[in-house]
């Protein structure tokens, strides 16, 4: 078995590939800096499974200050899952957190892959960088167009990769995650909104008419991709890793409502700045190359969702968000 690194190991993604990685027999070397975007507790508790096998060592430490040669140092493959993440948040100053995490991480974390020499780079990119979807089904040869901040950093990173493996022949694969979604989904994303909001008996609040739609995609299809792509020959490609799951945010709050079976007051606001009306993923190369098929039709997968916040916030206390956001 192999000996793996996941960057952002604590987040939402980051702490299922780590379990799984696990699952499989590899050990893994889970990193991650804590960053203040989203209450610590919610990482802490996302690493409890993981944490109770000795196949799993945990760092804290950030990508921008640590000896990434040493870090790197006997690591088979790097799933480089670390980035500060989110659409509102990407504007005015707080760029440069954006610009320091996902793209000054991300070259660091290159550089370092020239001495190291890993088997593979598995970089987590996003949808975002698409911006508006221009068609029912965008393929990975679709002119890259981000409308936030956010999606211009996740860019830019996909480009570092590529730089790189045309340079230094480092072995990279990219995934572009379209609106990941299941346990553990970070607070400030709208289904962990909705939910909170109903389960406390709170307004929800949708920014735009409710007719933007996304591709959603289940965490156990993104994790599952990432292992394809560890099992691949093939580098230096891009792949789209959507769930075929393409509804509008009206529809899936309908959806969640009848999971929940709690129908809370909903507000519309003024649409948010660099958010895309909808984002839609042509899968068949990963399908065509690396076997991927999504496997968790949006009923189930929410339902689990909404089963895991039911005995989160039974748990925890906090106050609701008052907004929503999709990524």
């Amino acid at each position: 078995m192999s000996t793996c690194l996941v960057t952002g190991a604590a987040g939402f993604i980051g702490s299922h590939l780590a379990e799984r990685l696990v699952r499989d027999g590899h050990d893994v070397i889970g990193v991650d800096c804590f960053t203040d975007y989203y209450p610590r507790v919610y990482k802490q508790s996302n690493l409890e499974t993981v944490l109770a096998s000795p196949r799993f060592q945990l760092r804290e430490v950030d990508l921008l200050q640590v000896d990434l040669v040493q870090l790197l140092d006997g690591i088979d493959y790097i799933f480089h899952e670390a980035a500060q993440a989110g659409v509102r948040a990407c504007w005015g100053d707080n760029f440069q957190v954006y610009v320091d995490n996902n793209i000054l991480a991300t070259q660091r974390l290159l550089e370092a892959c020239r001495q190291s020499k890993p088997k593979k780079l598995i970089y987590a990119s996003t949808s975002s960088i698409y911006g508006h979807a221009e068609s029912d089904s965008t393929p990975e040869t679709a002119m890259p167009r981000p409308i936030s901040p956010y999606g211009v950093s996740k860019l830019a990173g996909e480009h570092l990769c590529r730089l790189y493996a045309a340079n230094f022949q480092i072995p990279i694969l990219i995934l572009r995650y379209f609106t990941v979604y299941g346990p553990r989904q970070r607070p400030d994303m709208a289904f962990h909104i909705f939910v909170k909001a109903m389960l406390q008996k709170q307004e929800i609040s949708i920014f735009g008419d409710g007719n933007q739609s996304r591709d959603f995609t289940y965490i156990d299809d993104a994790v599952e991709a990432n292992i394809l792509a560890m099992q691949s020959d093939v580098t230096g490609e891009t792949f789209n890793i959507g769930g075929g799951s393409r509804v509008t945010m009206n529809e899936t709050l309908a959806l969640l409502q009848e999971i929940a079976g709690v129908e809370p007051p909903v507000r519309y606001r003024e649409k948010l700045k660099g958010e895309a009306l909808r984002t839609a993923a042509d899968i068949s190369k990963a399908a065509k190359i690396l076997g991927y098929e999504p496997k968790h039709g949006l009923r189930g997968g929410l339902t689990k969702e909404v089963d895991w916040l039911r005995n989160w916030y039974h748990n925890h206390s906090f106050q609701p968000e008052q907004a929503a956001l999709i990524q």
